[in-house]
């Protein structure tokens, strides 16, 4: 049995959130030590894993959205971490949390506590790693600029909405892509490199992406003649139709030549280059997961 203790890193949009307050207390009544600390600003996440290290919790829970969960996972790697992780999903899109089978309620997610942490995979390029997905080309610039007030008026709806809106800006973008077994060249729409399944708020990019095979999971939506079909059926997440038209591909590593320069989203943070080096992180970090995700291979 794992040492009953925990450090909640808790987004500071959430400290007044009843229904956290009510989780971690019932938590602490079933003998969990579950301490909370609150983000305020830029680097709070990464100084709190360090602090928390330090005086050796052995489970650190990212409490807040995909932002909150990707600084918690960037300072653990960076820190070579032995913790393992837990995640109480509180944003708006939730992507990597859903994907996995992790509630959306607390007291549910914390429950995930009592569960062993799983060893997974993390997806590294040019020294920065992601949790769930890297995404290129129209679908990264929607999720980029999809504004935090629309997303809290409409939820996941709202990156269906911004992409709507942005028709007009849509143009495709030309790479070369190689990998073990693997190479393609041309214009596309849309990219996802996936060590999860979806991003964006639900878009289906990976739906055969595992988090503990050593490998990445590629999408490629080439530019077609029928640009705004195409990008209808991607925002709305139509898997059939989006897999119709996609390039897949399952590689352990994977390189991009991008003339003009690219744009990418890694788990929402925005990066731009000409030439990338994506790799799978095998087993890089240990993390409590339902034991039917639909993510863990069996």
């Amino acid at each position: 049995m794992h040492e009953r203790k925990a450090l909640l890193i808790l987004h500071g949009k959430q400290a007044l959130n009843n229904e956290v307050r009510s989780a971690v207390t019932a938590r602490r009544e079933e003998g969990w030590q579950l301490d909370v600390r609150l983000t305020w600003e830029a680097g709070d996440a990464q100084r709190l894993v360090n602090e928390a290290l330090q005086v050796g919790y052995p489970i650190l829970i990212a409490g807040g959205g995909d932002g909150t969960l990707r600084d918690v996972v960037e300072a653990m790697v960076q820190a070579k971490a032995t913790a393992s992780l837990a995640l109480l999903p509180l944003g708006t899109a939730n992507d990597f949390a859903r994907a996995a089978g992790v509630a959306l309620e607390p007291l549910a997610a914390l429950a995930l506590l009592d569960e062993p942490a799983q060893a997974i995979d993390l997806g590294e390029v040019d020294g920065q790693v992601f949790l769930n997905m890297a995404t290129g080309g129209f679908g990264s610039n929607v999720t980029a600029n999809t504004s935090e007030e629309l997303k809290r008026v409409l939820g996941g709806a709202a990156y269906f909405l911004t992409g709507l809106t942005r028709f007009a800006e849509v143009h495709s973008s030309f790479g070369r892509f190689s990998g073990p077994g693997f190479s393609w060249e041309g214009e596309f729409l849309a990219l996802g490199i996936g060590n999860g399944r979806q991003a964006g708020g639900g878009h289906l990019l990976c739906p055969q992406a595992r988090v503990n095979d050593g490998l990445l999971d590629v999408c490629i939506v080439p530019a077609p003649a029928d640009v705004v079909g195409t990008l209808g059926t991607l925002l709305s997440g139509g898997i059939n139709g989006l897999q119709s038209v996609a390039l897949s591909a399952r590689l352990p590593w994977l390189e991009i030549e991008a003339p003009e320069g690219l744009d990418m989203n890694l788990d929402g943070e925005p990066m731009e280059s000409s030439r990338l080096r994506f790799a799978a992180m095998p087993a890089a970090l240990r993390v409590h997961l339902p034991v039917d995700s639909p993510l863990l291979r069996d």
